[in-house]
């Protein structure tokens, strides 16, 4: 367990928190007559610190984004794959106590499983060291990747759907230049909306300025 708090970079005053909150309700029914019991009311306890943690990051760092965008945000930040994400990171598989079905089934490497450990071990922290040490693991491993993680919102759907809540809409996308050399080309991307241009966005590549540009067009909605 100690490999793991190095990771996290928290030491647990009681460490049977960690232990509870790595315990899969699989094995604690295999051990019920021990009185071992899941993590799953750890599970539920964390998710809301998470939630609140990114809530009021979020609100704090960007005071112009609108509410409709705030809520993107944030669900792309506390979803399975961010938290599995995290779960890879700290290598939180081998750290689960799974019962023996589920072991060897492959539930160390099932996103869902590892999504709720680190919900339930974010609980642990805030269990045993408060809101401030629970908030520096939220930082220092999801909050910190927010910025790259931005692209990868899925803007178009987003904007897509917008648009289509008045049937006959059309939403376009159109290539408006390629800046610098080949080795580092940069994409400036159009999107228009019943041919009329809603927003404008560059990246690396094509794929990632039309994203951008579809955001562009969100905000401007939004406003």
């Amino acid at each position: 367990m100690k490999k793991l708090e190095n990771k996290l970079g928290y030491r647990f005053r009681d460490t049977g928190l960690l232990e509870h909150a790595l315990t899969h309700s699989s094995y604690a029914n295999e051990h019920r007559a021990a009185g071992i019991t899941s993590n799953e009311r750890l599970e539920f306890l964390g998710d809301s610190v998470l939630g609140l943690v990114v809530a009021e990051y979020l609100f704090r760092t960007h005071p112009d984004m609108p509410e409709g965008e705030l809520t993107r945000t944030r669900a792309a930040l506390v979803c399975e794959d961010s938290l599995h994400e995290v779960a890879r990171t700290l290598g939180l598989g081998a750290y689960l106590r799974l019962g023996k079905g589920e072991d060897s089934g492959g539930g160390r490497s099932r996103p869902s499983i590892l999504a709720d450990a680190v919900e339930a071990t974010l609980a642990a922290v805030y269990l045993d060291g408060g809101f401030d040490a629970a908030r520096g693991i939220v930082q220092n491993f999801i909050l910190n990747k927010e910025r790259e993680k931005a692209v990868d919102r899925d803007y178009k759907t987003g904007l897509q759907e917008r648009v289509q809540r008045t049937p006959g809409r059309r939403v376009g996308y159109h290539l408006v230049e390629e800046i610098g050399p080949d080795h580092d080309r940069v994409f400036v991307m159009e999107v228009t909306v019943d041919g009329k241009v809603a927003g404008q966005g560059q990246g690396r590549t094509k794929k990632e300025a039309e994203q951008l540009a579809a955001k562009a067009a969100l905000e401007q909605m939004e406003r």
